[in-house]
């Protein structure tokens, strides 16, 4: 007989998107810190908003999280996960049991705008099968989370900096005039 007692069912957080989105970036689940504030990508060493004021020029850190949304929403982008709920012990994406996915086609179907989703790390990626078919463009981002220690702060910026300059929410970085060999 166990005596672990049951994880229980975690709800996760309702999409910020509207009408203007063009880029919906899908995490896979909130993690502890996120579920806590009721916040998208709470926790403090998550670069996901240091990243964003990166791209934005802005430091959306400075913001309250109302105004952050705002800020982003009014830049074409929107937040959601692809799970609605799910059960796990601790934060961790590979802890991950029993997800139930969000309904992505429907908010879809509410984004006239849309021109990609990009999926925020490997475990949200996994729905790549189901994003295909939602929107012109799918791309798999390197995860912002804490965990993803193996790719710099700059690599990640790099990557993320490609995917929101094709989508228009950034302008594309100007290529260099070839150095002259004479």
């Amino acid at each position: 007989m166990s005596t672990a007692e049951p994880v229980s069912r975690l709800r996760g957080l309702a999409p910020v998107a509207g009408p203007a989105t063009r880029l919906l970036l899908l995490g896979s689940f909130p993690g502890g810190a996120s579920l806590a504030a009721r916040q998208y990508y709470a926790h403090p060493r998550n670069q996901f908003w240091p990243l964003l004021s990166e791209l934005f020029a802005l430091d959306l850190r400075a913001m309250s999280y109302q105004d952050r949304l705002r800020e982003v929403l009014s830049r074409g982008l929107g937040i959601w996960d692809v799970y609605a709920a799910c059960e796990r012990e601790g934060s961790l994406d590979a802890s991950i049991r029993g997800a139930q996915p969000n309904d992505l086609a429907a908010l879809v179907r509410r984004l006239p705008m849309l021109q990609g989703i990009a999926h925020n790390g490997g475990e949200s990626a996994r729905s790549l099968r189901v994003t295909r078919g939602l929107a012109a463009h799918c791309w798999r981002l390197p995860s912002s989370s804490p965990a993803n220690a193996s790719w710099s702060f700059q690599r990640k910026l790099d990557a993320w900096r490609e995917v929101f300059a094709s989508c228009g929410l950034i302008e594309p970085r100007a290529t260099p005039a070839p150095r002259s060999t004479l």
